[in-house]
């Protein structure tokens, strides 16, 4: 089996449960990230197969069951929201008022460019204004201050890859992670930037993060308070639905979590303020 970059692989040593693509290959191992999952592992060559085209069909059908049933549940509930703003806003619809939203813009930092992209065309499918930067998550502690400074986001992403890397120590222990360190600085830089956490709202991890580190050093929601994997949509859905929610409004964290596919054992927060803001009149161009 002659294996390249790009391939989709499973491993037989965890029934392959997971799909993966080859992101690196060495003389007797492979570096794999998830497909759809927030995960980086290494593996050696015997223990990678190649994905059929039959099982790579199922696979994605079932991908997009996934993310379509999260994207309704997602948008019944933004529905609602809108529903809600209006009838504030028009006295309880005593008047007809044209008003204009101004939702939160995101600064999304992704060490992967295919979720990047993915999450990218996410955001614009729910109207959320968003900055896209693709980094490997060891530069982005050297980057994200002069990003903050550039795109002035109400919201920063910072979201990758990760692992619990068991050979490293305890699961207890941040330095056992692989990329949780970096998320970690990257938060104490944002916080740095702006220090309350209503005044940016931060969203930091992957598969598996170190969850407490990251809350710890300033992030609003984080992953994964359980270690398990998340999925490569997840952050989206939760800095969306800060960008959709008003200023005046308070996060409910259990309907946030229950739009991500994930949910509550791979992401949790604080509370937390919404950032999108009402006004009026409602201008049309000419």
């Amino acid at each position: 089996m002659k294996l390249k970059k790009g391939d989709l692989v499973a491993r037989p040593s965890y029934q392959c449960d997971l799909l993966f693509r080859v992101v690196e290959l060495y003389s007797d191992y492979v570096e794999l990230v998830g497909e759809d999952m927030r995960l980086i592992a290494d593996a050696p060559l015997d223990d990678v197969v190649l994905v059929s085209e039959k099982d790579r069909s199922e696979h994605e059908q079932k991908a997009r069951e996934i993310e379509e049933n999260s994207y309704k549940l997602f948008r019944q509930d933004a529905k609602l929201m809108k529903q809600r703003g209006e009838y504030e806003v028009t006295s309880g619809y005593k008047s007809e008022i044209d008003y204009f939203e101004l939702r939160g813009r995101v600064l999304h930092i992704d060490g992967d460019p295919l979720y990047l992209r993915k999450c990218t065309e996410l955001y614009n499918k729910l109207g959320v204004p968003v900055y896209g930067v693709h980094l490997h998550e060891k530069e982005m502690p050297e980057q994200i201050g002069s990003l903050l400074e550039m795109v002035q986001p109400d919201i920063v992403v910072v979201t990758g890859h990760d692992a619990y890397l068991k050979g490293k120590g305890s699961e207890d222990d941040a330095r056992s992670y692989r990329h949780t360190k970096y998320f970690a600085e990257c938060v104490r830089i944002a916080r740095k930037h702006a220090w309350h956490r209503d005044e940016l709202i931060v969203f930091a991890g992957a598969c598996q993060s170190h969850f407490e580190t990251l809350i710890k050093a300033g992030a609003n929601f984080a992953s994964s308070p359980d270690r398990i994997n998340i999925h490569a949509l997840d952050p989206v859905y939760i800095a969306a639905r800060v960008s959709l929610t008003s200023f005046m409004d308070r996060i409910s964290l259990s309907e946030v979590l229950r739009n991500t596919i994930t949910g509550e054992k791979g992401l949790g927060g604080i509370e937390t303020k919404g950032v999108m803001r009402r006004g009026m009149p409602f201008k049309y161009e000419k």
